[in-house]
């Protein structure tokens, strides 16, 4: 028996669309995809747009993992940018590589925005997010960017703000600044993958929820073994990110689960949620261990932080993000808190998103580090484009040094949550 959707408030407003059935029997396809999140659904449309057969598996329910428990914002912030940098000069020369990673930072955007034009998927899709800083050294970091960005002509898509106006754009006195980014969005993450399968499934993907896939048979044609069937494929995607065990030594000790905790309070009044997020942006802040809010459509406010890097499931997550909440919009003291959930992060150690292959036709997408909305965008056509004609920028990714801990995910969350306690302690201290 697969496993139900969380009670979250995604689930809860979850859009209606026609169920998806179990797999039932040997079939085949061109590629076989494993893994219903955005990663899994995004490939599966870029590869039935052109022309392939794909068979999606899902262990669960589409967008049952992180891609229906995250705070639902889309930003430009790639996870490991600098170490993507470094790694794709050595293959691609510095230049090329600085427009690479410039060019990743804002292709899931684009993707995602004319997805859900094309395929009319209601999802809430709303721009604009503010990069808080939470001190003076952060503020000058976020001061380079803005540079960056207008050198890169996004002069009319940012502005730099300081301690007086960053508050005209968040109803807080806890930040000294930030950067207001309009090209940035927010979503309803759990409608945005589910409309996109319902999109796949109308260009013929075949989809199958509660169909966990037990054993890859390798071979010529691999095929993904089911207990009630088995997909033999040309090639085989494996796009399970935190949420599976496949891959055998080849994934051993390379991606890390981290465990988020997110909250949505009760319904707040119109003058409440325009006096705390008058602009209903996105916002996150500039720690390591960072909180993130927005307004939902219904205005509750949904806060996520915390992140837990220990591998372990958390304990009363309203309890232990009230304070947060309340410390950031003190109006918000004693608000009652509807839903409260978690979910499992793919962290990788060096933050660069891990592509590569396992054999020649067995393929691996995952790592986002916290990152995965628009990421998992970018990856879904780069990961098509590797598996149709072939991809530079898949051999780039899949050719950058990735850093494994050999006794495996056990011992990887020890040293992640100790790094974990000394950039909150580096944070407290500035």
């Amino acid at each position: 028996m697969f496993a139900p959707y969380e009670n979250t408030y995604y689930t809860h407003t979850a859009n209606k669309i026609a169920p998806f059935g179990q797999l039932d029997g040997d079939v085949e396809a061109d590629v076989c995809i494993i893994g219903g999140g955005f990663t899994g659904v995004a490939s599966a449309i870029e590869l039935a747009e052109r022309g392939l057969s794909v068979v999606l598996l899902e262990a669960n329910r589409i967008g049952w993992g992180a891609t229906g428990r995250n705070g639902g914002q889309i930003t430009g912030s790639l996870s490991g940018d600098t170490a993507m940098e470094r790694e794709f000069t050595k293959t691609l020369g510095a230049n090329n590589a600085k427009a690479l990673v410039w060019s990743l930072r804002w292709r899931g955007h684009e993707i995602i925005k004319s997805r859900v034009e094309k395929y009319q998927i209601a999802c809430d899709l709303k721009p604009g997010h503010l990069h808080a800083a939470w001190n003076d050294a952060h503020l000058k970091d976020l001061a380079k960017f803005y540079e960056q960005a207008c050198a890169h002509d996004m002069e009319h898509e940012v502005d730099l703000l300081d301690r007086h106006t960053v508050q005209s754009a968040v109803g807080t006195d806890i930040y000294v600044g930030g950067i207001l980014n309009r090209r940035n969005m927010h979503v309803h993450s759990l409608n945005l993958c589910l409309g996109e399968a319902d999109a796949a499934r109308s260009l013929g993907a075949r989809i199958f929820e509660g169909t966990e896939v037990t054993a890859i048979e390798y071979g010529v044609r691999p095929r993904a073994v089911t207990k009630t069937g088995s997909v033999k494929a040309r090639k085989i995607l494996l796009a399970g990110n935190a949420y599976h065990r496949l891959g055998g030594r080849k994934l051993h000790g390379l991606l890390f689960p981290a465990t988020l905790g997110v909250v949505a309070t009760e319904p707040l009044s119109e003058e409440l949620a325009r006096k705390i997020n008058p602009m209903d942006i996105g916002v996150y802040d500039t720690r390591f261990v960072l909180d993130y809010y927005r307004l939902t459509a219904d205005r509750r406010l949904l806060f996520g932080g915390g992140t837990n890097y220990s591998g372990s499931d958390l304990a009363n997550i309203d309890q232990k993000l009230r304070p947060a909440i309340e410390r950031t919009f003190p109006d918000l003291k004693g608000i009652g808190i509807d839903f409260a959930w978690q979910g499992t992060a793919g962290i990788t150690i060096n933050r660069i998103p891990q592509l590569g292959q396992i054999t020649d036709n067995v393929f691996f997408a995952q790592g986002y580090s916290g990152h995965g909305i628009a990421t998992s965008h970018i990856i879904g056509e780069v990961m098509a484009e590797a598996l149709t004609t072939g991809s530079q920028e898949f051999h780039a990714l899949a050719n950058a040094r990735q850093w494994r801990v050999p006794l495996g995910r056990t011992i990887g969350n020890q040293l992640l949550s100790l790094g974990m306690w000394f950039y909150q302690l580096r944070d407290a201290r500035t």
